[in-house]
């Protein structure tokens, strides 16, 4: 891993990427690594677009902006896509990946010539069949995880365990389910 990952996040409110940022940034930190994950957002409401971010490093991070050259963005909405400059910054040498039931074909038009990998997953496919709703943000996780290397998939899931086995204590049902969209999403990914 370089010294710094960062990853940019963009969705809308009530879709969890900020949620999925945060659980990033703690797995990451229970790896042993430095973190950092935040939100961007002001007076928004519910639908509106929000940003969130990740660093992650194996060294202490001195930096404490927003991300504004990412080495992956991350895409929980795709009608984002017609209204936000999703690869603004975004490092030909990283990678987009994107929310979508549509090929990667009919998304490149929509990338402003963006000329990095560009990854796709339908997380409502895979987050229905996992857990019977739409959460768009753990499927999101995983395939981030599985394009950036930010950690190893047996690790990930590992911790991810454990951080859902204390979020949904009460709830044991919603662990499993997580799990399994977690685990669908690596695959997933393409």
């Amino acid at each position: 891993m370089k010294d710094i990952v960062e990853i940019r996040w963009h969705g809308r409110g009530g879709q969890g990427a900020k949620t999925a940022a945060l659980l990033l940034a703690d797995v990451a930190f229970q790896t042993g690594k430095y973190v950092q994950g935040f939100p961007e957002y002001g007076p928004e409401r519910m639908g509106a677009p929000i940003t969130a971010y990740n660093r992650i490093s194996d060294t202490q991070i001195r930096v404490h902006s927003n991300i504004y050259d990412p080495d992956y963005v991350v895409v929980v909405d795709e009608s984002l896509l017609e209204t936000v400059d999703v690869t603004k910054g975004l490092k030909k040498e990283g990678a987009i990946v994107i929310n979508t039931e549509k090929t990667k074909e009919e998304i490149l038009p929509h990338l402003h010539g963006y000329e990095g990998k560009v990854f796709i997953i339908d997380a409502r496919k895979v987050s229905v069949a996992a857990l019977g709703k739409y959460f768009p943000n753990s499927p999101m996780l995983a395939s981030i995880v599985k394009v950036s290397g930010v950690m190893d998939r047996e690790t990930f899931m590992k911790e991810m365990r454990s951080s859902f086995a204390h979020k949904f204590a009460s709830k044991p049902e919603v662990i499993e389910g997580n799990m399994k969209a977690l685990e669908m999403a690596f695959d997933e990914v393409h």
